[in-house]
């Protein structure tokens, strides 16, 4: 007997907006270290500010009535309550696509970029390259998470995303992701290829322990210069959430700032905003996804793709490629863009890869109509 979803309105209690605004009217801030503003984290400056007006101004009724104009669902799936949007494409033959979220982002990142996908002549596009988009909040990670409930790596993500579309009738679909989601992708055009179309990403899921061999390219070496200095920079978030995530969890839980500085740092730093967050993401979008983390309790679960990352092997298996079609779009401020050349040792079926003129890891929050533009090109040839 199939599984049946049964329909879900996002509905946050009264009492836990009042706690969350008594919480931050209590933060206790830290001093501000000597140097330039941001260079050791979050900036006590901006985070006072930023507090303030999550306090006093922010509107969570408004940014959750912004969710749940589209259709969501829950549905027991690998032993969890898995939470998702979907929403039926508007044209002849809608294609259906998985669209894939990652950390520290959640299901609100895709608010301007799926009725972009599902309804393409509303926005001055041909209706034919319209999606039906599944947008699944990561197990783990919003609505897919209650407390007490399996912690999902890479692999497992894969497995019960895979179910979901087998389960809402899709037995062949088309797949995009960014950050988890792009190497959930990947994953699954390796290990589910014959369910994929194709996918399409905006992160390559490229291993990082491999050395550039003396006679590389010049491209593949001034790659393993970011590489190293990424890695030993701006990695030190991965190893907490990687090997003590459970000790995070406490802070993140417990401080509404906190977890705010956690996530906001990274939105800064993985962004085109030349410095200033709120160029490329309005104030209430962004406390709309740290309030999605701190409404639902989930942070905690959210580290553990980290912790399986670092006790496990690489999610694209040793000796295995992406051999599914797939495209590419390679914004200029992504944390990690790999040259093509070594992508292909990777993904056999490249077909497109497009240097997009801005943008960074939060795609589809900052660019929604680009990215929506190479989704549609993308898959147009892939369409049976």
């Amino acid at each position: 007997m199939a599984i049946q979803p049964r329909s879900f309105t996002l509905m946050v209690p009264d009492e836990a907006i009042a706690d969350l605004r008594e919480r931050l009217a209590r933060t206790r801030y830290p001093d501000q270290a000597p140097g330039t503003p941001w260079a050791y984290g979050t900036d006590v400056g901006y985070l006072q500010q930023l507090v303030e007006y999550w306090r006093t101004a922010f509107d969570w009724r408004a940014e959750e009535a912004r969710l749940n104009v589209f259709p969501q669902y829950k549905v027991p799936l690998s032993g969890i309550d898995l939470h998702f949007l979907h929403i039926p494409g508007n044209g002849p033959a809608p294609c259906p696509l998985l669209l894939l979220h990652g950390w520290p982002g959640s299901v609100f990142e895709f608010l301007e970029l799926i009725p972009r996908l599902c309804d393409p002549a509303h926005f001055g596009g041909d209706p034919a390259d319209a999606f039906t988009v599944v947008a699944p909040s990561l197990p783990g990670y919003g609505l897919s998470f209650t407390p007490g409930q399996p912690r999902f790596g890479i692999e497992e993500i894969a497995d019960c995303v895979a179910e979901l579309m087998h389960s809402l009738g899709y037995p062949r679909f088309a797949v995009q992701g960014g950050d988890w989601g792009a190497i959930t992708a990947s994953r699954l055009g390796c290990v589910h290829a014959e369910k994929v179309i194709g996918i399409h990403v905006n992160l390559l899921a490229v291993r990082r322990d491999q050395q550039a061999a003396a006679d590389a390219p010049p491209e593949e070496k001034a790659y393993a210069e970011e590489l190293a200095q990424w890695l030993r920079e701006e990695t030190g978030y991965q190893w907490i959430q990687g090997t003590r995530p459970q000790t995070l969890a406490f802070g993140l839980t417990d401080s509404p700032a906190g977890l705010a500085a956690w996530i906001i740092e990274k939105f800064r730093a993985w962004s085109d905003c030349g410095g200033d967050v709120e160029t490329a993401f309005a104030r209430d979008r962004l406390l709309a996804n740290i309030s999605f983390y701190w409404f639902t309790g989930a942070i905690g679960s959210s580290f553990w793709p980290y912790y399986a990352r670092v006790h496990r092997p690489w999610p694209i298996p040793e000796g295995r490629t992406v051999d599914v079609p797939t495209g590419y779009a390679a914004f200029p401020r992504e944390i990690l863009r790999p040259p093509r050349s070594l992508a292909a040792r990777t993904y056999t079926d490249i077909r497109r890869w497009s240097v997009m003129p801005r943008g960074g890891h939060f795609a589809a929050l900052e660019q929604p109509e680009a990215l929506a533009n190479e989704v549609r090109e993308f898959f147009r040839s892939l369409r049976g």
